[in-house]
């Protein structure tokens, strides 16, 4: 039988079917040998004595590291207009790494209630007319196309803290708790023996109990890898005079030609650049 693993606490492990049920099971020694089951894997799975026992991982779409979890749809970046301020590198930095892992971003906008300056409307706006799907939320407005996007996809979340990740999600299933904090506090701070990692059933999608992309990790990236994983530069990537091009000062470059007109924006780019230097730097110190 072919389930997906929902929830790993310690050695112990819960599966769901496709009709939504959920049963626990352990992970045979021979699959513990091969590799390390995350929530997210869809596996094989097979019943003796009354026990299901996990047989077999199967090939992964993608996988992050931190959250451990893989075969992601998608991730929400979460960013709110102020408290926290609207962070546009927080943005673009997140959804680089995002696509980088196979994975789609979206944007959803929080805390609209509060005010927006007209510097950070214009780089909404700057979102919502790009190619990374963009919505708005305030306190007492949910946009109903968000229950839409959850909705048979897996969903990681991941932006500020603070920015209101748990309110979304409970706003869009009042049944949804996130139970992290209880868990912490019953596992004790600092102890790392027991690993807790859950895929919630939120508004007929899952989505991971964990905050994705805990750090802004770009040693796994080359220069190239970058580029590719920019949004805005998909339309124009290997139109460039030179085939190495890596759009930062060679002529001819379609990348640079694009942003003087105007269709990718400066700040985009911008911060393309400053990312690209981090790699640049860390490749000049291994050589």
């Amino acid at each position: 039988m072919k389930a997906r693993i929902v929830k790993i606490v310690s050695k112990d492990y819960v599966l769901q079917r496709d009709d939504g049920t959920r049963f626990p099971a352990i992970v045979m020694g021979k699959v513990r040998q091969q590799t390390i089951p995350v929530t997210g894997d869809i596996v094989e799975a097979e019943c003796s004595n009354g026990k299901w026992g996990i047989q077999k991982i199967l090939p992964r779409a993608n996988q992050l590291k931190r959250p451990a979890i893989a075969n992601v749809d998608q991730a929400i970046i979460v960013m709110s207009v102020k408290e926290p301020e609207f962070s546009s590198i927080l943005i673009d930095r997140l959804s680089f790494l995002i696509v980088h892992a196979g994975i789609t971003p979206l944007l959803c906008v929080t805390k609209t209630d509060l005010g927006i300056s007209d510097e950070t409307e214009h780089r909404i706006r700057e979102y919502e007319s790009g190619p990374m799907r963009t919505v708005r939320t305030a306190k007492d407005v949910l946009d109903p196309s968000l229950a839409e996007i959850l909705s048979g996809r897996i969903t990681v979340l991941t932006g500020q803290s603070g920015a209101g990740k748990s309110s979304l999600l409970n706003k869009l299933d009042p049944t949804f708790r996130l139970a992290t904090q209880e868990i912490s506090k019953a596992l004790g701070r600092g102890r790392h023996t027991t690993r807790h990692n859950e895929l919630h059933v939120v508004a007929g999608g899952l989505v991971a109990d964990t905050p994705g992309f805990s750090s802004l990790d770009f040693s796994d990236m080359d220069v190239t890898e970058l580029a590719q994983s920019v949004l805005e530069f998909q339309p124009y990537l290997g139109k460039c005079r030179f085939n190495d091009c890596v759009h930062q000062n060679e002529p001819g470059c379609m990348i640079k030609q694009a942003v003087e007109e105007g269709l990718i924006p400066k700040v985009r780019y911008d911060d393309y650049l400053n990312v690209l230097k981090l790699i640049q730097e860390r490749k000049e110190k291994y050589l």
